[in-house]
């Protein structure tokens, strides 16, 4: 992500939040242009100690969303704090977005936009919106939406659908209607993934990659692609995931940035003692996880070797 970032954006600084010792002090190493490493210590609260205990890693990761927005927005004095997702990639700058702020709209969020198939499955558990790629300008109303996530994310975020909530992200459900400084980007480039590439073609043009709507022939540049669910298995092959990847795309989109991470997590265990690459297993524990797997490799459903 801060790659992409590094070439598509001419200005930019990240906020990283460290969520263990080896993190921080392997990105404080790395010494990256344009980063501020937060650590942990610094940055929890009394108030997320509190639920800390009583949450997995990765729901303490989504509890914590809001709150390093706030974090950034307070103890840095920055004009506006876009939160990003680890695992997006960017191919044109993202200025492009946040320049939609405008007209008394001072929040950004972007849609799922997900494919026929995978509405049925995804958008009651997961929402309409997506903590992919959110936006706050530093002002009043505003922090006044992201202090009311904040305390909603205290009481309740946990992995699963609950009472119309799941996770850190059933909440932004509700913004368009409750807030007037809600704006819901119009791009189709912000955060084409899994759950919908289905309905675009995608490909590469003389200077940028673009794609199509399919149902309506709307072309666009491609933003940012959201990578989720990409895991390398212990045999050497990766797993994409259950949202159907196209070939066309696994070549265009998946094989550069997968050739890219494997490049970089090489570099890291040659530098670092400490650090090594999560693979896997090709028999996973569970019947249920086994018979999923199997399944896939049978089918050879959207398991690629690089």
């Amino acid at each position: 992500m801060y790659e992409s970032l590094k070439v598509t954006c001419a200005s930019f600084h990240i906020y990283i939040f460290a969520f263990d010792e080896l993190s921080f002090q392997i990105l404080n190493d790395l010494h990256l242009d344009s980063v501020t490493i937060i650590p942990l210590e610094k940055f929890e609260n009394e108030q997320l100690l509190d639920v800390k205990k009583d949450r997995s890693r990765a729901e303490y990761c989504w509890t914590c969303t809001s709150s390093t927005i706030e974090y950034v927005l307070t103890n840095f004095n920055v004009p506006a704090c876009t939160y990003i997702d680890a695992d997006l990639f960017f191919y044109k700058s993202p200025d492009i977005l946040t320049g939609e702020l405008n007209h008394g709209k001072t929040v950004l969020i972007t849609e799922h936009r997900y494919s026929w198939f995978s509405k049925i499955f995804e958008e009651k558990r997961a929402g309409r919106f997506c903590v992919q790629f959110v936006t706050f300008m530093n002002e009043p109303k505003s922090r006044m939406i992201l202090n009311h996530w904040i305390s909603q994310c205290i009481e309740w975020c946990y992995a699963r659908y609950e009472d119309g909530k799941f996770g850190d992200q059933k909440y932004l459900d509700e913004w368009p209607e409750t807030y007037n400084n809600v704006k819901i980007s119009e791009h189709h480039g912000a955060g084409v993934a899994p759950w919908n590439i289905l309905q675009y073609q995608i490909f590469r043009s003389a200077d940028s990659i673009r794609g199509i709507e399919k149902k309506t022939g709307r072309e666009f540049s491609l933003i940012f692609y959201h990578f989720h669910f990409i895991r390398f298995m212990d045999n050497g092959t990766i797993d994409l995931g259950w949202n159907r990847i196209p070939g066309d795309i696994q070549k265009l989109l998946y094989i550069p940035y997968i050739n890219k991470i494997k490049e970089m997590e090489h570099n890291l265990e040659s530098k670092f003692k400490g650090y090594k690459t999560k693979f896997y297993p090709t028999q996973p524990s569970g019947f249920k996880e086994h018979v999923k797997y199997v399944i896939k490799k049978i089918f050879k459903f959207n398991i690629i070797k690089t």
